[in-house]
C-alpha cells in the first residue's frame, strides 16, 4: 500500500475499535512500528486521530453537551485539582470572568479566601454559590437560559460582557485539540467566550485532560490565543509537547493539587 491508502486503513481499523496500539497497528497493517508512528503523527498534524501513551485514538466528534446534572459528579478529583491551579492566576482587587460549567464552577468554591474582587459569570450555579461571599462584587450576565447548562448564552450575554474591562477570564470548554483549538456543540456559547476573551487583559482556557481530542462544529479559539491552558496530569506527554511547540503554555495539575511543570 501506498502511504495515503495504508492511512486510510488505519483510520478504518481505529474508527470500529477507538483506541489501538501501536503493536496492534503493527500487525494489522503489517509495517515498522516507526512507519505506523510516522502515520500517527501525519494523521495527528491533519486533526484525524489523537495520540495516547503507546498508541492512538480516533476523534470523537462532540455533536451535544452533557447536561449541569450529568457533568457534576465526573472526575471531581481532576476538577479539584484544575481548580486549584486556576485560582493561582487570580490576585485580589480583580476583576474576574467565571465561564459556564462545572470544572471552573470548583474555582468559586476557593475564591472564598479572595477579598475586594469583582466576578462576573454567566453562570447561574456559580452565582448562587457567591451571592453569599461578603468580599466580592458579584455580576451576573443576563440572556437567554441554557437550562441544560445551567448558563445565558447568545449575543445579548456577549453585550454585556463586551461592556466590562476584564482582568483575568477562566474559559470552560467540552472540546479541544492542538488543530482545532477550543470548540463548542453550542453556537449561542461562542460569542460570549470571545466577548470575554477580547474584553480580558488575560485569558486562560480551563478545561479537563479527557476533552483533548474532541472536536465540534464551532470554534471559539485557537490554543495560542490563551495565555496558558490550565488542564489536569492526564493529557499525554506527547500532546502536551506538541501544544509547548506551538507557543502554548500549559499548567498541568496532579490530582493533589500540586502543579506540574509547564
Amino acid at each position: 500500500m501506498i502511504p495515503d491508502q495504508r492511512r486510510e486503513r488505519l483510520l478504518t481499523e481505529l474508527r470500529g475499535a477507538g483506541v489501538l496500539s501501536v503493536r496492534e497497528l503493527v500487525e494489522l497493517l503489517g509495517v515498522s512500528h516507526m512507519t505506523v508512528r510516522r502515520d500517527i503523527a501525519t494523521l495527528e498534524a491533519e486533526g484525524r486521530v489523537s495520540s495516547v501513551p503507546g498508541g492512538v485514538r480516533s476523534v470523537e466528534r462532540l455533536h451535544s453537551e452533557p447536561t449541569y446534572r450529568a457533568k457534576v459528579s465526573v472526575r471531581p478529583q481532576e476538577k479539584r485539582a484544575i481548580a486549584r491551579e486556576a485560582v493561582r492566576l487570580i490576585g485580589d482587587d480583580q476583576v474576574v470572568y467565571l465561564d459556564a460549567g462545572t470544572t471552573i464552577g470548583q474555582v468559586a468554591t476557593l475564591l472564598w479566601g479572595h477579598t475586594r474582587l469583582t466576578v462576573v459569570t454567566n453562570d447561574l450555579t456559580t452565582a448562587v454559590l457567591l451571592s453569599d461571599h461578603p468580599g466580592l462584587e458579584l455580576y451576573h450576565l443576563g440572556g437567554r437560559v441554557d437550562r441544560g447548562n445551567r448558563s445565558t448564552v447568545g449575543e445579548r450575554t456577549a453585550r454585556a460582557v463586551r461592556e466590562l474591562n476584564i482582568d483575568v477570564a477562566l474559559i470552560s470548554s467540552s472540546s479541544w485539540d492542538d488543530v482545532r483549538g477550543s470548540t463548542t456543540p453550542v453556537e449561542a456559547k461562542v460569542p460570549v467566550k470571545q466577548a470575554a476573551m477580547a474584553s480580558a487583559e488575560r485569558s486562560y482556557l480551563v478545561s479537563g485532560s479527557d476533552k483533548f481530542g474532541a472536536v465540534s462544529t464551532f470554534r471559539v479559539a485557537g490554543l495560542a490565543d490563551f495565555d496558558a491552558v490550565v488542564t489536569d496530569s492526564g493529557l499525554p506527554a506527547g500532546a502536551a509537547a506538541r501544544l509547548r511547540e506551538q507557543g502554548v503554555t500549559v499548567r498541568a495539575a496532579e490530582p493533589d493539587g500540586t502543579a506540574l511543570p509547564g
